[in-house]
């Protein structure tokens, strides 16, 4: 599935989880883990996957890609003027010409 993540900076990390998750009307689904950096929340589009997520960094939008053949959509998006950004585990952060960062996740 496809997804939505709207990345917190530490210090706005708990207010986001709070403002979204009231925003979309959706239940946010926490795990016991509490260094887990994602809080999926349920309900809020059906069909694609809405998460706050803890990032080290300014916070933004993301759209994750999920794909059955990860590097076969890397190269598509590439073609259409993506660039690699980096490598992590069995997905791919990549930028748009328009510099937003995006990923490219296997499908599960």
């Amino acid at each position: 599935m496809s997804g939505l993540f709207i990345d917190c900076d530490e210090d706005s990390f708990e207010t986001g989880v709070t403002f979204w998750s009231a925003a979309f009307d959706a239940t946010p689904v926490r795990t016991d883990d509490k260094s887990d950096p994602y809080v999926p929340l349920e309900g809020a589009m059906p069909g694609l996957a809405v998460e706050v997520q803890r990032v080290g960094a300014p916070s933004r939008f993301h759209i994750d890609f999920a794909a059955d053949d990860v590097e076969a959509e890397v190269e598509r998006l590439v073609k259409l003027g993506a660039e690699r950004v980096e490598q992590i585990s069995t997905w791919w952060v990549m930028r748009a010409p328009t510099g937003h960062l995006f990923c490219v996740v296997p499908a599960d």
